[in-house]
């Protein structure tokens, strides 16, 4: 009877956990081009991506309004197994890989003719309100350089 009993509370916890677990990464987010800073190159005017969690992986759809006035989107979606996937629409990449690291943080590789370019973290803060992308890679020049893009969850 008391194995039966822990068995059911354990697996009620178990269902509670993962019912309660909460998709921070998920939501539309504008970039706050004025609290982020750009190591290479100008910052675009705006930018909104809307990422959704989904089969075990992530959706991304982002509409950039770059420096000199231009549009630039792209819609892709990648699981997270750190396989490749082909971008279409971002002309500084071809290809991305993510890895989930935990409920608020996930890694990028972004790659162009096979060769690894940047490299992404992604982070929620804890309140769930803002997401910072942490850039770090090589310009045009060879020279490294680090980003951090600012987003709040609209």
């Amino acid at each position: 009877m008391r194995l039966r009993m822990f068995g059911a509370i354990a697996v009620t916890m178990l269902l509670a956990t993962t019912i309660g677990a909460k998709d921070v990464i998920s939501g539309t987010w504008t970039l706050n081009v004025a609290k982020s800073k750009y190591g290479t190159g100008a910052p675009p005017k705006s930018q909104v991506t809307v990422l959704e969690e989904r089969d075990g992986g992530l959706h991304e759809i982002v509409t950039r309004i770059n420096a000199d006035g231009t549009t630039t989107k792209w819609d892709l979606f990648a699981k997270y197994d750190g396989k490749d996937v082909k971008v279409t629409g971002d002309p500084s990449r071809d290809a991305v890989a993510v890895k989930r690291i935990d409920d608020h943080t996930v890694d990028v590789t972004n790659k162009k003719g096979n060769a690894v370019t940047t490299h992404m973290k992604i982070v929620v803060a804890p309140d769930g309100k803002t997401r910072t992308n942490t850039v770090t890679g090589t310009d045009a020049n060879g020279k490294p350089f680090t980003s951090v893009m600012l987003f709040d969850r609209k």
